[in-house]
């Protein structure tokens, strides 16, 4: 799974028969597919951590 916000609209297509829209400026957890496939279309950006906050909010 990868953290990615999406700069332009990108279609993921995770089987021939479905497909996952996700808008420009949507930040959200992926598959890991998805955000290779989104951040190599040059549609989102790949999100790392920050040092000191962990998941739940708590730091």
């Amino acid at each position: 799974m990868a953290r990615v916000r999406f700069t332009h609209d990108f279609d993921y297509k995770p089987t021939p028969q479905s497909t996952i829209g996700y808008k420009a400026g949507m930040e959200l957890t992926v598959k890991r597919e998805c955000a290779d496939q989104a951040v190599a279309a040059g549609k989102a950006h790949e999100i790392t951590a920050i040092s000191g906050k962990t998941d739940d909010g708590a730091e």
